[in-house]
């Protein structure tokens, strides 16, 4: 096949896909005992029965936030007793399909599939009636768990996950991360060719975004790996032609040119990790709880495989930053994964570090919220 004078090469690769979704246990008080952290790590619940927690934030006063997309609502969680667990589990706001949350000071930005809102944080930590600031966003279809941040350009940045696997989008703003101002004006794709980049955090000392992309199913139990990038304005990812290091996806011709020439003109990733891990949340550690060598290292929450015979994932990776640049991933919180990897207790999503510099992590498998210190 050809356009004009460009040859389209054929693509010829064989793959072999499976199924594997691991049964799920309760997370029992055995079964937390089998978690394995760093030494002199420690992780307590701080929350149960909350069904399926998706994204946790917490606010400068140590009040979390939990939004749940089945229930479709946001949670207040509060240890009002200093014992270190939630005595105070409140929902305090409704909305279908309600995902992403970002804290700017006294004010909490919230985004369904198609709209996002702003609102004032009460003294009590309920919320005002949230404003719209950025309706009419694309259809989910597949991916449609958007988040949300503010940037160190003091800018909201959106990330719109793709509809599809591997497809040719019928709108510019999916699989991309938009910007827009923090009342909702002058929204624009900030960059674009990103599958479904769920998580995404600023280094806290360069400034420079990075962001985990999901990468594509059905190209076989070790593609597509999914990618660290360093994300930057105007750059194109390369979803859905374009994967790991200029590899071609078989499925997708690009329009109009050579995979190679789609290739030169995308962004490799600077990191991979196993594919069909499921990378959610993503945030760089700033406390002061954990060792010196942790800060500025970011931690990511992976949910887990379903497209692989061996399962991967349901576990936190640790992604070790040296001299502003990444490395290496590392095990942090790992052992969901039980009796020889057939069953699971636990798919890590959500990721918020607490003022008193200590880890919380949603499981939207067991219904819980964790909380992971540091004994010096």
């Amino acid at each position: 096949m050809s356009y004009g004078q460009q040859e389209i090469k054929p693509v010829d690769k064989k793959i072999d896909g499976h199924i594997f979704k691991p049964t799920a246990l309760k997370p029992t008080n055995e079964n937390i005992s089998n978690l394995k952290l760093p030494k002199g790590f420690q992780i307590n619940v701080f929350a149960e029965s909350l069904n399926k927690p998706r994204i946790i934030k917490i606010s400068d006063d140590g009040t979390i936030y939990i939004t749940r997309r089945e229930d479709n609502d946001l949670m207040m969680l509060r240890d009002t007793n200093g014992d270190g667990k939630a005595d105070s589990q409140q929902p305090i706001w409704n909305k279908d399909q309600l995902h992403g949350i970002a804290i700017d000071g006294n004010r909490m930005f919230l985004i369904t599939v198609a709209t996002v809102y702003v609102a004032n944080i009460k003294e009590d930590g309920t919320i005002d009636e949230p404003e719209i600031i950025i309706e009419g966003l694309p259809e989910g279809g597949q991916h449609p768990n958007r988040t949300l941040a503010i940037g160190p350009d003091d800018k909201l940045y959106i990330s719109v996950g793709s509809t599809c696997n591997a497809c040719d989008e019928t709108s510019d703003k999916n699989a991309t991360i938009l910007r827009a101002n923090k009342d909702g004006s002058k929204l624009e794709i900030f960059t674009k060719g990103l599958r479904n980049t769920i998580g995404f955090d600023w280094h806290p000392e360069t400034g420079e975004l990075y962001g985990m992309d999901h990468g594509i199913d059905w190209l076989g139990d070790d593609d597509q790996k999914e990618e660290l990038n360093k994300i930057e304005k105007d750059n194109d990812y390369g979803w859905p032609y374009i994967y790991d290091d200029s590899q071609f996806n078989p499925a997708d011709e690009p329009p109009n040119m050579s995979y190679e020439e789609y290739a030169a003109k995308s962004t490799e990733p600077l990191l991979f990790l196993t594919a069909h891990s499921a990378p959610m949340d993503m945030i760089f550690y700033e406390g002061d709880m954990f060792p010196k060598g942790y800060q500025n290292d970011a931690f990511l929450a992976l949910h887990g495989s379903w497209n692989r015979e061996t399962p991967v994932g349901y576990k936190v990776v640790r992604i070790k930053f040296k001299d502003g640049q990444p490395r290496e991933f590392e095990d942090f919180l790992s052992g969901f994964l039980a009796e020889n990897n057939k069953s699971q207790f636990g798919r890590p999503v959500g990721v918020a570090q607490h003022p008193d510099g200590s880890l919380f992590i949603t499981d939207d498998s067991g219904g819980m919220v964790y909380r992971i210190s540091y004994i010096k």
